[in-house]
């Protein structure tokens, strides 16, 4: 069955796709990775999405020329068979190792807080159940928990009251006190925490309103750039410099500040529900992983699920270093920005292809 006839996502699938994608365990280190640029880095995330709704637009032109096929069969006909497979397959492999870097970097955070003398093993398989769960339901199973996701985690802004009365609004200037080297690095590194918008060439086909496409997964990147904007001013406020560059998972650490009573860490309370956050950007990546498969075998098998998440568990329980995991991971990450240009290109060679035909 084509895409044409399994149209499915509403409006509302395609904000929320958009908005939970983004997220995952990127905003929890955020203001660290922007640290170069010391407090004046409170206004990246608005250069940031800037940057992503202007990239988005070649994304949704090129998808609207091929209305009823993802970016794998779009790679297949621009390429033709053996270099679109070939560059699907990249792709894939891109997918599988950056969800596992997803997974492995909350698991980390889990252990280092509150599992601290056992392994992770058990965790991780338990996700990876979850995740083959949901992603088996298909790509509206996967919106549909993205929703969820975000009704039920964004009630912990509240906990950032106490960071905010404790912290010094002074921080926030002056402006514009850093180096052209210092922002190329806040760049690189800050950039990475709002990836995930680009899957909508992927899911695409599937929308039912394609002409409000841009619109919708414009506003769902919007959310996502406010909340990662008031999490960088808060951490600004609160944190001193030194801080903002060496407190691993800063955002989670503002729940500290907080005191309530009956609660002695507010911090655990922000990594149980944060799990809503990686299932939902994990279960995209590996809907995207599982899509392409059935376009590489042309065939659509349970199994490859099982395989993909066999694979992610491979490498999270890989016996190689902590140090070796994160350079894997850092090189998977960097990948993810050739998706970014990646539309820009195709689009280049469709106009040169259609500008042949016609003569």
């Amino acid at each position: 069955m084509s895409a044409a006839n399994v149209k499915m996502l509403n409006r509302y699938h395609v904000i929320f796709l958009a908005q939970s994608i983004m997220v995952g365990t990127g905003i929890l280190s955020l203001p660290q990775k922007l640290s170069a640029m010391g407090y004046t880095e409170w206004f990246m995330p608005v250069l940031f999405g800037i940057i992503a709704t202007l990239t988005l637009w070649p994304m949704i032109w090129l998808c609207s020329k091929y209305p009823n096929e993802h970016l794998f069969r779009i790679n297949e006909i621009l390429f033709g068979k053996v270099l679109g497979k070939s560059l699907n397959l990249l792709f894939v492999i891109q997918f599988i190792i950056f969800s596992a870097g997803i997974i492995s970097n909350y698991m980390h955070l889990i252990q280092s807080t509150a599992l601290q003398e056992q392994t992770i093993t058990l965790p991780v398989l338990c996700f990876l159940l979850l995740l083959i769960y949901i992603v088996s339901g298909g790509i509206k199973s996967i919106a549909r928990f993205c929703m969820m996701s975000f009704f039920i985690t964004i009630g912990m802004i509240y906990f950032t009251q106490w960071a905010i009365e404790k912290g010094e609004v002074s921080h926030l200037l002056p402006l514009f006190n850093f180096s052209g080297l210092d922002f190329f690095n806040a760049f690189k590194e800050g950039y990475l925490s709002v990836l995930g918008y680009e899957l909508i060439m992927f899911y695409f086909p599937y929308i039912i309103d394609q002409k409000k496409a841009f619109r919708h997964s414009l506003i769902g990147i919007w959310i996502s750039i406010l909340l990662c904007f008031f999490t960088t001013v808060v951490s600004v406020i609160y944190y001193s410099e030194w801080q903002l560059k060496n407190v691993e998972f800063s955002v989670l650490n503002l729940f500290k500040a907080g005191e309530l009573t009956f609660v002695e860490r507010i911090d655990i309370i922000g990594i149980t529900l944060w799990v809503f956050f990686i299932l939902s950007t994990a279960t995209a990546y590996v809907w995207c992983a599982k899509l392409g498969v059935d376009t590489l075998f042309k065939k659509k098998n349970s199994y490859q699920l099982y395989v993909i998440a066999a694979i992610i568990f491979l490498i999270i329980r890989m016996p190689f270093s902590r140090e070796f995991q994160e350079k894997l991971f850092t090189a998977s990450n960097y990948i993810g920005y050739m998706l970014i240009i990646w539309p820009i290109f195709l689009s280049m060679i469709y106009i040169v292809r259609k500008k042949k035909v016609q003569q």
